[in-house]
């Protein structure tokens, strides 16, 4: 992978973006937040990438409500600065909707002109939005893997930003990336432990956002038995008289979504019945497109005080004024995947709460309830995660682009993992690699097992 990586820089030199730099910098001032030491950081890497004239392959990785979109969205602002089209690529259509109001706010007194596309755009504004992108006129389009079709033509892409990165294939992925010859972001809130991303990223570069904005107070988390429900119940009629709002959400059961869905409807009656007179909604899977939208705009709205779902608000619903979450058979989930659906609480100024509702039957399922409550830092999660559940199932589900490790294993031979990239990079950076007998060999392996193409040893 390294051996591609530094090839692919050493023969695809790109010209450097010619960004406005003054703008970028007075569009940043006018933020109505100061950016963190670990955005600056990040974004000053991705700009850094941006300029150098090679194709930019990075990772973004910061925990949620750390800032990655505002970081995203000011690299994609410098693409367009430099007369670039900037796309940004998310896995769900709620998120595509939430981040194009985001983003028209974030744009309000700048000329960018942005759109969004999903698979539920109408023909007629699909026709449109396609006709001023093939115009140059659209700067900046969010979207789903609507994006992706033949017919959707980006002819100025600079930039794409793909969101939650591991929820896309290769070839979705890859299909973004030909419409144009842009650099390339990809975020995502699931903390990759450094004892992975070594050996799983080693082909990018990472940059991390590991501090969360000021003001943000962590969430406070409880492990309560189930036989503690109705005590459960009364908390969350006190968030509600305090004109909070609460996530009420059923677990993932990977065999049958039937019944998936069927717990999420029949929790949804019981508290329907329990909490009379509040204005309870329903979010799963089988629900149209336009369902969903309809019930997570109630929600955001502040129409509805509780919202019973399935993992299907797991990934980047924003609603600040959502103080708790309660996971029901949380023992069902894994730690990252806990860890992203309690960062759907904890996004305003007031204190916000988790619930994990469980009887663990297993000590793994018990370990986890405990280290939930014991941090809420997600790179901490991940490093305990990675120990028990192992590489393959990092993400939450088998991950059929993890690597499988052959001789060594990146949690106890973290070090020697390490030392062996640092040595594999030395050696690709220098001439010697590229030129002398001794290293012929291991270049003839390298493009027979596919890391290198022929071509880049010219």
């Amino acid at each position: 992978m390294h051996a591609y990586k530094h090839a692919l820089r050493k023969s695809e030199y790109l010209e450097g973006l010619q960004d406005d730099q003054e703008r970028v910098s007075t569009f940043i001032r006018g933020l109505p937040f100061t950016l963190t030491g670990a955005q600056e950081r990040s974004l000053q890497e991705i700009l850094f990438d941006m300029r150098s004239g090679h194709r930019m392959n990075r990772l973004l990785q910061g925990d949620v409500g750390s800032g990655k979109t505002a970081v995203a969205a000011i690299a994609m602002y410098a693409a367009v600065t430099a007369g670039k089209q900037a796309a940004l690529m998310v896995p769900t259509e709620i998120l595509a909707g939430q981040h194009y109001e985001a983003f028209k706010q974030m744009f309000a007194d700048d000329p960018v002109n942005v759109s969004v596309l999903t698979g539920s755009t109408k023909a007629a504004e699909r026709r449109d939005i396609i006709e001023q992108l093939e115009n140059k006129e659209v700067d900046m389009i969010i979207g789903t893997h609507a994006l992706i079709q033949p017919d959707v033509p980006i002819p100025k892409l600079g930039l794409v930003v793909t969101d939650e990165q591991h929820r896309f294939g290769v070839k979705q992925r890859r299909a973004l990336k030909e419409k144009g010859d842009p650099d390339v972001l990809f975020m995502t809130a699931t903390p990759i432990p450094r004892t992975l991303a070594i050996t799983a990223y080693g082909d990018m570069d990472v940059s991390r956002i590991d501090e969360l904005p000021t003001g943000r107070k962590a969430v406070e988390t409880y492990w309560v038995n189930m036989s503690l429900f109705e005590r459960v119940v009364n908390f969350i009629k006190r968030e509600i008289q305090n004109k909070r709002q609460v996530y009420f959400v059923c677990p993932l059961i990977e065999e049958s979504e039937q019944l998936d869905v069927q717990n999420a409807i029949d929790l949804h009656a019981q508290l329907q019945a329990i909490l009379s007179g509040d204005h309870v909604g329903l979010l799963h899977g089988r629900l149209h497109n336009d369902e969903k939208r309809e019930v997570m705009e109630q929600f955001t709205s502040q129409n509805l005080d509780v919202l019973v779902a399935t993992t299907v608000i797991e990934v980047g619903v924003n609603v600040p004024n959502a103080t708790c979450m309660v996971i029901y058979d949380a023992d069902r989930f894994g730690l990252a995947q806990l860890h992203q659906l309690r960062g759907r609480v904890g996004r305003g100024h007031n204190q916000s709460y988790c619930i994990l509702l469980a009887n663990p039957s297993s000590e793994t399922g018990k370990e986890r309830m405990r280290i939930m409550t014991e941090t809420t830092d997600g790179f901490v999660l991940a490093e305990e995660d990675l120990k028990l559940r192992g590489p393959g199932e990092l993400l939450g589900k088998k991950q059929s682009g993890m690597p499988k490790f052959r001789l060594a294993d990146p949690v106890h031979d973290y070090r020697a993992l390490e030392t062996a990239r640092q040595d594999a990079k030395s050696l690709f950076e220098s001439s010697s690699f590229w030129e002398d007998p001794e290293y012929e060999a291991l270049r003839t392996d390298l493009v027979t097992s596919g890391a290198l193409s022929e071509d880049k040893l010219d």
